[in-house]
């Protein structure tokens, strides 16, 4: 209800604003509804926002996978943690653009390229934290596994993963916003679909209402999977904080 208020208050002092000062860069509510609408009609914004999110969804599963691995190796094995860690700073000091333009020019304009270098702008958060949520794991846990002879699979299953869920659901959250930042800026660079792409052709054009429009439609994509997904995802991780308190 809150929510609904203050978008709400916002709408009326946007369309307020626009009123009093017309103005090409603050187009009113009403024109960018237009926009939107007829983006929507014409199927160009359906098919876009596909592209976009194919390349979310890809370079957010890479990432999370590899990341989640090499993070609870690092925390797990002193060895592996000492081999990588200097690589793992070096990727959560380069900058993303850097990361985006060599990949094009090493592999091309590619979706591989494209997919690929978000991945790689994703995987060092969650290495780190994956890695810090191994080196939390109750060693009592682990010993009473290895006491009642489990196998590695059942380890996994059944001791390790249960305690590192709060670790994936913080790691999920932070790093889907990251991806959905990055993506744009990976269409804008180097491919010819996706809302990235299409914003930087509405800049080129100078129509703000469409470049509003396609900024609205992503937004409520975002919120949308925050709400459906990660917060409830979140929840359930930590059910067992709100049991204890």
């Amino acid at each position: 209800m809150t929510a609904g208020l203050s978008a709400v208050i916002l709408i009326g002092v946007w369309g307020l604003v626009a009123a009093i000062s017309p103005s090409r860069t603050l187009p009113a509510p009403w024109e960018v509804a237009t926009a939107l609408g007829d983006e929507i009609t014409s199927g160009r914004l359906p098919w876009h926002l596909f592209c976009t999110l194919s390349r979310v969804s890809a370079a957010f599963l890479l990432a999370m996978s590899l990341g989640s691995a090499i993070g609870i190796a690092m925390g797990r094995h002193r060895a592996v943690n000492e081999a990588l860690d200097l690589w793992l700073v070096v990727l959560l000091n380069l900058p993303a653009l850097v990361i985006i333009i060599m990949a094009y020019m090493w592999f091309g304009l590619t979706e591989a390229a494209a997919i690929g270098a978000v991945a790689l702008n994703k995987l060092p958060n969650v290495v780190v934290t994956l890695r810090e949520g191994a080196r939390a794991l109750d060693p009592d846990l682990d010993q009473m596994a290895r006491a009642f002879r489990l196998s590695w699979r059942k380890r996994m299953a059944h001791v390790v993963l249960p305690q590192l869920t709060p670790y994936f659901a913080a790691s999920a959250r932070s790093g889907l916003a990251l991806v959905w930042k990055i993506v744009l800026v990976v269409e804008l660079l180097g491919r010819s679909n996706g809302i990235g792409f299409q914003l930087n052709m509405f800049f080129q054009l100078f129509d703000m209402a469409s470049i509003l429009a396609y900024a609205i439609s992503f937004v409520a994509v975002m919120l949308a999977a925050e709400m459906l997904i990660l917060q409830p995802f979140e929840r359930r991780a930590n059910r067992w904080r709100v049991r204890t308190a």
